[in-house]
């Protein structure tokens, strides 16, 4: 339920959820959770979160008060107007008013630390794209890059300044690091533009870095490649980004692994699978091949009758799976290759085999159930 905002009957400690006996301590805490609850930045478009923003604002300001407390307990609201009060007024005049308790809770009073020190700055993180072959990503590989970067400076420790000098304070924000904007009836808690937040600006930069804390370099960085990474795989290399500024931390290196494709291997997962061409002699009579893999040559067998797409697997010969340490497999899909131009003992031969088919029922059978296959018969 909303509170009403300077009615004749207000109960101010009611308002604030406290007795009429509470500490300035627990006035204080009681407001920060009725301010922080109703902001208006917290309930755009809420009239109640509005109504009951304005009337924590005028309890707060009636009980924080001693002598308006004082009128307040012993002749409530008639004695404080007799007094002369007229109520908090608009909001500018309330965010003006309460800057200071404000900033406590929001963290833009005017009683924050002029001498505070610029906050150390973490440096920027790195991407760097990584070109490697279909073979170095299964089997691992060590590179050496060389990268640009801003590293901090060795002159001014980072900080910007030249040595022997102080930043000074920030005259756009009194050096508090924030402003308050006004958007109509609100002020609004906006990072000063012209210190970036630290509270202190620049006027004796560093001859180096001209003021930025840091200065460009290339570095040699030793990649370690485990095997078994893929395409789009991300390796975090801690510290080798941008060095940080006023002591603050170096930022990470983030390389992204692009694998090459490979003209005979290609691969799913931890599965590599590759065509093997054979004869068509080879595939009728059977034979013993030897087939690359990605770690050296296997041999492979065969078998009389190997029809054309038929798979043989040869085990653990795929990719290290990054998990576990285990290993895929690779699988062998069989391509028949017929030959184009034969010779005329070859074309005997053939004629006198396909001679041979006629009238064999197993022949007869598979290429009556091609056919049906092929025109839905």
């Amino acid at each position: 339920m909303a509170h009403k905002h300077q009615s004749t009957d207000t109960d101010y400690y009611q308002i604030l959820g406290i007795s009429s006996g509470a500490s300035t301590a627990e006035l204080k805490k009681a407001y920060r959770q009725q301010a922080l609850k109703y902001h208006p930045d917290r309930n755009p478009g809420n009239k109640e979160a509005e109504e009951n923003f304005k009337s924590a604002a005028e309890a707060y300001e009636i009980l924080s008060d001693r002598e308006k407390r004082k009128i307040y307990d012993r002749y409530g609201m008639a004695g404080l107007r007799e007094s002369g009060y007229r109520g908090p007024g608009n909001y500018e005049d309330i965010f003006g008013s309460f800057s200071d308790i404000f900033g406590d809770i929001f963290g833009f009073g005017g009683r924050q630390a002029k001498n505070r020190k610029p906050e150390p700055t973490p440096g920027n993180n790195l991407r760097y794209d990584l070109n490697i072959s279909f073979v170095e990503a299964v089997r691992g590989v060590e590179k050496e890059v060389e990268i640009s970067k801003g590293e901090t400076c060795w002159t001014c420790e980072g900080t910007g300044l030249r040595p022997g000098h102080q930043p000074e304070s920030c005259q756009g924000c009194n050096g508090l690091g924030q402003v308050l904007q006004v958007q109509g009836p609100f002020r609004v808690q906006i990072t000063c533009p012209h210190c970036h937040g630290q509270g202190r600006v620049i006027t004796e930069p560093c001859n180096d870095c001209q003021g930025r804390g840091l200065v460009s370099r290339s570095k040699k960085v030793n990649i370690k490649i485990p095997a078994g990474v893929d395409s789009g795989s991300r390796m975090r290399l801690r510290g080798e980004g941008e060095g940080g500024r006023r002591g603050g931390p170096s930022g990470d290196l983030y390389v992204i692994i692009l694998v090459e494709p490979h003209n005979f291997f290609h691969r799913e997962g931890a599965e590599i699978f590759c065509t093997v061409p054979i004869s068509f002699t080879q595939a009728a009579l059977g034979c013993t091949l030897e087939v690359p893999t990605i770690y050296g040559k296997e041999k492979l067998t065969i078998p009389p009758g190997t029809q054309p797409e038929q798979q043989f697997i040869l085990k653990k010969q795929g990719v290290t799976r990054l998990q576990n340490g285990s290993r895929g497999d690779m699988t062998c899909e069989i391509r028949v290759v017929v030959p184009s131009k034969l010779t005329n003992r070859q074309w005997e031969l053939l004629r006198k085999f396909a001679a041979s088919e006629e009238g064999n029922e197993e022949s007869d059978r598979k290429g009556e159930g091609f056919l049906k296959k092929f025109f839905h018969l």
